[in-house]
């Protein structure tokens, strides 16, 4: 092979070099708020709570901010959890609201009971699914989710989520066009500030929790101010 031959095969070769490493790799699929579906069961169970799970307050967003909190409380305390738990029982903690799912009984355990199903059917690695379970039957602020970290960070995620501008908005979405004001909207939230800080478990939700009591609390007192200081509801 003469030089000018080998020059051209070297060529070609860098070219070809170059042209693997500047080619982008396949990027998993991803939520509405860029959660990752990097396994075919995520996929699946994304398309079923798009389609069926909706709702101002307990629908599919809800998960999915449930689920970006949940990271975000883990990395703040340094608590070591399974993405594929976490995924499971955000998107899926409350489809005891929605029909088929809804059933008797305290819509985490109706969870923890109607989830397996379609998780096995999805293809969800099934040896996880007590972890799935645990978070489930413990996400409510008034629960207890025993010691699985995963459980504690959708726990406190899931209350953070009741407090805050989204706290307001998804609370008083559920009063409804027929209801003759928003008092019992109010009357709640005011509780959810009472109730909810003393029960966070990280520290990480102790300092959001106590950001978001104070933007709720500004709103309700403003809405008290525009409503003549509560004489009209």
């Amino acid at each position: 092979m003469t030089l000018a031959m080998k020059r051209v095969v070297a060529s070609i070769a860098f070219v070809a070099l170059a042209l693997v490493i500047s080619s982008p790799v396949s990027a998993s699929p991803t939520t509405a708020s860029g959660i990752p579906l990097d396994a075919p069961w995520k996929v699946t169970v994304y398309e079923l709570v798009r389609k069926s799970f909706t709702h101002p307050a307990w629908g599919w967003q809800h998960g999915e901010r449930n689920y970006q909190i949940a990271l975000e409380l883990a990395k703040g305390d340094g608590l070591t959890v399974d993405t594929d738990v976490l995924f499971a029982a955000c998107m899926l903690h409350d489809m005891a609201a929605f029909s088929p799912y809804q059933a008797k009984g305290e819509h985490g355990d109706v969870a923890a009971r109607e989830s397996e199903s379609i998780l096995r059917d999805a293809g969800f690695p099934m040896a996880k699914f007590p972890s799935v379970q645990a978070a489930m039957r413990g996400h409510m602020y008034y629960s207890d989710p025993g010691n699985d970290p995963n459980a504690i960070v959708l726990h406190d995620a899931d209350s953070l989520d009741f407090l805050g501008a989204i706290g307001a908005v998804r609370i008083i979405a559920l009063t409804g066009a027929s209801a003759a004001s928003a008092a019992s909207a109010v009357k709640t939230l005011r509780g959810f500030i009472h109730d909810i800080p003393p029960r966070l478990i990280t520290k990480t939700a102790q300092r959001m929790g106590a950001q978001r009591v104070a933007e709720l609390q500004a709103f309700l007192d403003a809405y008290q101010r525009e409503s003549f200081d509560g004489v009209l509801p």
